[in-house]
């Protein structure tokens, strides 16, 4: 199953990372999103960093225009048709999910691998929206995808071997390394992620310290490169909460149950980063 032919959908943070390394791998790589502002500010994205990459001279410039010219852009999503895997980069609502993949199941040929860059919502529920469940995977780079190694693979339940292997191979051909999971609530990363998050955040609703006290000791005392707290208000404090409710309904088991002070936070808008405001001030 070679893969030559990537569809990215999303021009957002995740999805313009993804298109940016595929592109530099040496895939033709179509960015879709539903409005041209939204493909013009991923594509913005991309030039930039690929400066910042020519910068530290980790590529030259004729890498970088390389790769700029396999990169085409669309607001259709009728622009996959042709490609041999796409990589689903929305945001997380398993409704809209559901829907486009229902929906690239019609438009992509039959041998085309689907894939999301879903960082919680069950691979297995994903592919049952499809006619191909031994064609549906999970590809959750992490971010910033161009600097970050990992690919989280994770199979559904009818994943087939062959799958598995050209997605493996696709995202190593991308410079990243793809360790494989089966699907389950959190897969490996949120599963064991998450949790410490909430932990954190429990210890600062507990008054046991302070938010710069948490991280430090985190940082310094566990080799962390950022502390939970700081991480949360990168990651938004609502998608932590999101994952935090898979976790607690998937698993059944209220050691998952999230934390009321992010509850409450996440209802008065301090998301982070994001919104400016959330453990700390941005």
């Amino acid at each position: 199953m070679e893969i030559a032919i990537i569809a990215v959908l999303g021009a957002g943070q995740m999805g313009n990372g993804i298109t940016q390394v595929a592109a530099l791998a040496g895939f033709s790589v179509t960015m879709i999103d539903i409005e041209q502002e939204y493909v013009d500010n991923g594509m913005a994205t991309i030039e930039n960093s690929l400066g910042k990459l020519i910068a530290k001279e980790w590529i030259g410039q004729a890498d970088a225009d390389a790769a700029l010219a396999r990169i085409s852009t669309a607001t259709e999503r009728s622009q996959c048709g042709d490609a041999d895997l796409v990589i689903e980069a929305i945001p997380e609502i398993p409704e809209l999910k559901f829907s486009i993949f229902a929906e690239l199941d019609e438009i992509c040929k039959p041998e085309a691998i689907l894939a999301s860059n879903t960082s919680s919502i069950s691979i297995d529920e994903i592919a049952a929206a499809t006619n191909r469940p031994s064609h549906v995977i999970g590809m959750h780079f992490m971010n910033p995808v161009p600097l970050m190694k990992l690919v989280e693979i994770i199979n559904g339940s009818s994943t087939s071997p062959e799958v598995n292997a050209a997605v493996v191979a696709a995202a190593e051909k991308m410079g990243k390394t793809a360790l494989s999971c089966n699907d389950s609530p959190g897969f490996v990363s949120n599963r064991i992620l998450c949790p410490m998050l909430n932990e954190a955040i429990l210890t600062l609703q507990e008054g046991v310290a302070e938010p710069e006290a948490i991280d430090g000791i985190m940082k310094l005392g566990m080799n962390h490169p950022i502390g939970p707290l700081a991480l949360c208000d990168l990651i938004g404090l609502d998608t932590v909460l999101h994952i935090m409710n898979v976790l607690h309904s998937g698993l059944e088991d209220d050691k998952y149950a999230p934390a009321p002070l992010l509850i409450e936070m996440v209802e008065d808008g301090r998301l982070g980063r994001k919104s400016g405001q959330g453990f700390y001030t941005y």
